[in-house]
């Protein structure tokens, strides 16, 4: 079991200094826009993942003025206490620790206090390109297997200095094909584990993400999910030397694990193209739930659950399938924002919730 019961916000975002103590599984924040409930819940993330939900400044995430911000947070999982500290002094440097014992690399963090957010840009997880997809997959893995975040790192660093080494080789005009199959090389294994691993993971999150729609829409529709990937078809190295003239040109790795996707249907026909505002909705309660109850199915507990402003995005049917399952089906703790006191007590007390409110 994972609980949150204090976090404490100094010069983080609109936060001067600020403590909260949460004392229920289900937390309800509320507010008018601006007063910081959706800057609170990033800050949870923070803690979760050692870096912002919605941004990947620090700078951005320091209050107006400020040099830097400091996060403490009191966790309790599986009856030990986690005390979590970041300190971002604004000069790059930033130290995390846990339970007064300082990481060496942030990564080491991962998968500790696991998270779901889901909030109102995320629909851009079904409407825009594949990087919010494969983003989406690569947290919810990483969460779970500690070398793939490892190989991910690695094939990230090694993608970036092959592609910066196709550039200088289009500058100069010259290319060094002994140096290119070095960095071939290097890029291959990272890449296949990462592939291999995505592949598993998505033949068992799929059907998840299926009842979960099922669930939530109420409606006898079929979504199909497909993972979608260069590496199906040839292998990793035979891509590389097979594009090497394609790549020279482009200046830049032009296949590979960095363009995977994965692809929905609806009904047999393309989700992006045919479905309603309110079958996107689902589609994407569908993939934060599935992705919740995957990390909750491989850790043995449940994440913490964050939803903000989930009331602006779905109808009242929709609405009441949602919290029925994250407040009465499930264990684990649940923080949900809301600009409107009065519509989180009814949403609670029709569930015969007993929750915590918090008015910002």
């Amino acid at each position: 079991m994972l609980r949150l019961s204090k976090i404490s916000l100094t010069h983080f975002k609109n936060y001067d200094f600020k403590s909260f103590d949460f004392s229920r599984q289900v937390v309800g924040i509320c507010g008018l826009n601006g007063m910081g409930k959706t800057n609170l819940l990033d800050s949870i993330y923070y803690c979760c993942f050692t870096k912002s939900y919605f941004t990947a400044s620090d700078q951005l995430n320091t209050g107006f003025g400020k040099e830097g911000f400091r996060l403490e947070a009191s966790f309790e999982k599986n009856e030990h206490k986690e005390k979590v500290l970041c300190i971002n002094r604004g000069v790059g440097k930033k130290e995390f620790s846990v339970n007064d014992m300082l990481y060496q690399r942030l990564a080491s963090h991962i998968g500790l206090l696991p998270a779901v957010m889901i909030a109102p840009d995320d629909i851009e997880i079904i409407t825009g390109g594949g990087e919010g997809r494969r983003k989406m997959i690569d947290t919810i893995i990483c969460q779970l297997d500690a070398e793939y975040l490892q190989q991910l790192i690695l094939y990230n660093k090694v993608l970036l200095q092959r592609n910066s080494l196709l550039k200088q080789f289009a500058e100069s005009r010259q290319r060094d094909e002994a140096l290119l199959e070095i960095m071939d090389l290097q890029l291959v294994q990272p890449g296949n584990f990462v592939f291999e691993k995505r592949k598993e993971f998505v033949q068992q999150f799929i059907p998840m993400l299926q009842e979960f729609y099922g669930q939530i829409a109420d409606q006898k529709e079929t979504v199909q999910a497909q993972y979608v990937s260069s590496l199906q078809q040839t292998s990793f190295a035979r891509l590389l030397q097979q594009n090497r003239e394609r790549d020279g040109y482009l200046q830049r790795t032009s296949a590979g694990p960095h363009k995977d996707d994965l692809i929905f249907d609806l009904n047999g026909q393309p989700f992006k193209t045919i479905a309603s505002q309110g079958q996107r909705k689902s589609l994407l309660f569908a993939l934060k739930l599935a992705e919740y109850s995957y990390i909750r199915q491989h850790k043995g507990f449940a994440p913490l659950l964050l939803l903000d402003d989930v009331f602006e995005k779905l109808d009242a049917r929709r609405m009441h399938n949602l919290l029925h399952w994250v407040c009465k089906e499930n264990e684990g703790q649940v923080f949900i924002t809301d600009t409107h006191r009065e519509r989180l007590e009814l949403a609670f007390a029709q569930l015969g919730v007993l929750a915590q409110i918090i008015e910002l």
